[in-house]
C-alpha cells in the first residue's frame, strides 16, 4: 500500500527525521507534536492546559491537511512530563475532543526541552 507523506501546513522549520503524518490507506499516523512554534522551532512554555491544547491543535491541523477532522481521530499516545498533571491536562483533552472521544494512553515521560505534553495520534480519514 502506498504512503502519502503529510506536512503541518505551518511548519517551516526542520525539527527532526521524521514526517509530520503517514497516511496509508485510510489510516493517518500523526508523529508525536508538542508545544512548539513551528515557524521558529522556538519551544513555547505554558501552564500544562495550555500546551495541551496548543498539542492538540497541531494534531488537528496535520489531521486537516490530510483531509480528515478532529472526529476522525480514533487514537491517541499521550506523554506527560508529570503525571500529576494528569487532572488538569485531561480537562482541556476532554474540552478539545466534541462528542465520542478517541481511545487514549497515557504516561509519564521524560521530554525534551521542558515540554509538558507530547501527543502522538491515529485518525481514519475516508475517501471523499
Amino acid at each position: 500500500m502506498q504512503k502519502i507523506e503529510i506536512h503541518h501546513p505551518d511548519k517551516q522549520v526542520d525539527t527532526g527525521a521524521y514526517s509530520a503524518g503517514v497516511l496509508v490507506g485510510d489510516l493517518l499516523f500523526v508523529s508525536g507534536q508538542g508545544s512548539l512554534n513551528l515557524a521558529t522551532g522556538e519551544v513555547l512554555h505554558g501552564t500544562i492546559e495550555e500546551e495541551t491544547l496548543l498539542t492538540l491543535q497541531h494534531v488537528q491541523k496535520i489531521v486537516e491537511a490530510a483531509g480528515g477532522t478532529v472526529d476522525d481521530i480514533v487514537k491517541c499516545t499521550v506523554h506527560l512530563e508529570n503525571i500529576a498533571d494528569f487532572d488538569r491536562y485531561n480537562e482541556a483533552y476532554k474540552r478539545f475532543f466534541p462528542g465520542i472521544k478517541p481511545a487514549r494512553t497515557t504516561v509519564q515521560s521524560v521530554l525534551a526541552d521542558g515540554i509538558k505534553i507530547e501527543i502522538d495520534a491515529i485518525a481514519r480519514i475516508q475517501s471523499k
